[in-house]
């Protein structure tokens, strides 16, 4: 029982250590557990990290979400994909955007973002109540003056086959800025794949874990996530576990 008691003790600061990570960044598995442990001084190995993490209950449960934000069916012009097999080496070269739904008590209502590639940073985002392309273009707005001070030349704009993004509205305020239009392939959501594993963290390590009662409170909620943790302080494995505003910084 002196081996038990001992490593227990031996452990008890670790797993204090992984409850307070886990705390601030619900969604983080164990290899991103593991990178904030040495970042604060526990020198443990993946493995260990699981194991302590099963035991005491800290592993991620993941949920999957259905609603479909994808409106194919429209006449407007389709554009190729230029952004397959492309490699993407600074910011401003290749935007995406896309949707998604967030679901309060009662009813749904719909996320817009625009993503950097290079860096996967969020540029901007806009909640609504309509998925139309208002709520698009609002995201699109304020990316383009968030970033009014930088070079655009060249710049891509990838989104998918949506009504939203295929608009008159939406395409001209594109071409207004001299943007490179492409889509997705129809019915292929790994076209744009690194948004996609966004909403995905996004809702695992925020939607999935409130009951918002008003579009208020998901507003709130998802403002701190994305502009609080997301792009501020939220590691990527692709960048060696540092943030996408950390990664853009250090270009």
């Amino acid at each position: 029982m002196r081996g038990v008691d001992a490593r227990m003790a031996w452990n008890k600061p670790i797993v204090e250590e992984i409850r307070k990570i886990i705390y601030k960044n619900p969604g983080y598995g164990y290899r991103r557990v593991t990178m904030e442990l040495w970042n604060h001084g526990y020198l443990v190995n993946h493995k260990r990290a699981l194991r302590l993490m099963k035991l005491h209950g800290l592993t991620v449960k993941k949920m999957r979400f259905t609603v479909i934000t994808t409106d194919p069916e429209h006449d407007n012009p389709v554009y190729p994909n230029l952004v397959m097999g492309l490699d993407i080496t600074r910011p401003n070269q290749v935007w995406a955007a896309d949707f998604t739904y967030v679901q309060l008590r009662d009813k749904y209502i719909y996320l817009a973002v625009e993503m950097d590639l290079y860096s996967r940073r969020i540029l901007d985002w806009a909640i609504g109540p309509n998925l139309d392309s208002d709520l698009a273009l609002q995201a699109l707005h304020t990316a383009l003056y968030n970033r009014r001070q930088e070079s655009l030349c060249g710049l891509i704009h990838h989104a998918d086959q949506g009504a939203q993004f295929m608009s008159f509205a939406y395409t001209q305020c594109l071409r207004d800025h001299g943007i490179q239009i492409s889509n997705s392939r129809k019915g292929n959501p790994y076209d744009n794949a690194f948004v996609e594993s966004f909403f995905k963290t996004l809702k695992c390590e925020e939607i999935y874990l409130n009951v918002y009662e008003t579009a208020k409170e998901a507003y709130d909620n998802i403002k701190w996530f994305i502009e609080g943790i997301y792009n501020a302080t939220r590691m990527h494995s692709a960048f060696g576990y540092i943030s996408p505003t950390e990664f853009e910084r250090r270009r």
